[in-house]
């Protein structure tokens, strides 16, 4: 779960990249959602994995 957090947080900053920089107007608010909510499932995951006592790998 952790490796599908990272992966979509990378995905949500290039979209981030392409909608802040005016590229893509519309995909601003997108962009937005999407950080921050995959900026909340990565914190999840790596609390979850502490608390499993799993070694966290990024």
């Amino acid at each position: 779960m952790l490796s599908w957090s990272v992966t979509f947080f990378v995905i949500s900053l290039v979209a981030a990249v392409f909608g802040f920089g005016g590229i893509a107007g519309s995909a601003v608010g997108i962009a937005k959602i999407l950080f921050f909510a995959f900026l909340v499932l990565f914190v999840i995951s790596v609390i979850t994995s502490i608390f499993k006592g799993k070694k966290t790998t990024l």
